[in-house]
């Protein structure tokens, strides 16, 4: 059979096309606006509520250095978001791509196009790990800029230890930050997007994946599992840490980052095997 005058698979939905599509939604616009109202809802928090009796040796958390420079109120805004908030917003990139398609039953007529399953799975996961780590670099970066306006551009104070680095030295390891930030989702990212491939609820697939991390959280408490926790990927959530160490140490995140991405890599691939063999009939 071949195929009629003009086709070109190459040039079926575009990424320009999706991320117009994607972009327009509202919750997109919803999440974002959320992400970077953030870190002004946090400063209103500091300055408003009762403070804390002095950033000596005895104040080592990262709540209580949040306000010692814009770098350390970064870094608590990244921790206290990292495990919930940039979750919600990776999975809901990633898990409401395939579904919300299945859910409006508009994905049969998207392959009766014809628009390749192949390429439609990978311009959909594209776009959404765009906005995806687009969602996980705006947060710390309108935090920095937050923290910097109300609590100054000082040297940062490392917590645990509360030894002092001066913010260009570390400025260049806040970018290590944000990377591995970055990597770590990509198992909430490539967990929703697989579910999306098998339900036409997109509130499934964003729940489902949720869920699930949430699970692993749970998990990675139980001390009885001894080094299996570090299977987990939730165990080196907060790996990133030791990137503001006064010694730099990569073996943390080394083996976070390879933990994220050979799980992101199988349910990545399982999604894209199930998908291309499923029967699309909604």
């Amino acid at each position: 059979m071949t195929a009629a005058p003009g086709y070109a698979p190459r040039r079926t939905l575009p990424l320009r096309v999706e991320i117009v599509r994607q972009f327009k939604r509202r919750r997109t616009l919803v999440m974002f606006g959320l992400l970077l109202a953030l870190p002004w809802v946090l400063v209103i928090a500091f300055q408003f509520g009762p403070q804390s009796g002095g950033q000596g040796q005895s104040s080592l958390r990262i709540s209580d250095l949040a306000t010692a420079s814009g770098l350390n109120f970064a870094a608590f805004a990244l921790s206290v978001s990292a495990s919930f908030l940039l979750v919600v917003a990776v999975a809901l990139f990633c898990g409401d791509t395939v579904a919300s398609e299945a859910g409006w039953s508009s994905l049969r007529y998207l392959l009766a196009a014809p628009v390749p399953r192949n390429r439609l799975l990978r311009q959909k996961l594209v776009v959404a790990l765009g906005f995806s780590a687009t969602a996980v670099i705006c947060l710390p970066l309108m935090a920095l800029l937050a923290g910097t306006v109300a609590f100054g551009w000082h040297d940062i104070q490392v917590p645990g230890t509360g030894e002092t680095i001066p913010a260009l030295d570390v400025l260049p390891r806040f970018g290590i930050v944000i990377g591995y930030a970055l990597v770590s989702q990509l198992v909430v990212a490539a967990l929703a997007f697989l579910v999306s491939t098998v339900t036409d609820s997109p509130l499934g697939a964003v729940g489902g994946a949720v869920g699930l991390w949430i699970v692993c959280t749970i998990l990675q408490a139980v001390e009885a599992l001894g080094m299996l926790r570090e299977f987990l990927p939730t165990f080196w959530n907060n790996a990133w840490l030791d990137a503001l160490a006064p010694e730099l140490d990569w073996s943390g995140m080394a083996k976070g980052a390879s933990v994220s991405i050979t799980y992101a890599a199988i349910l990545i691939a399982v999604a894209f095997r199930r998908f291309l063999r499923k029967d699309v009939v909604s």
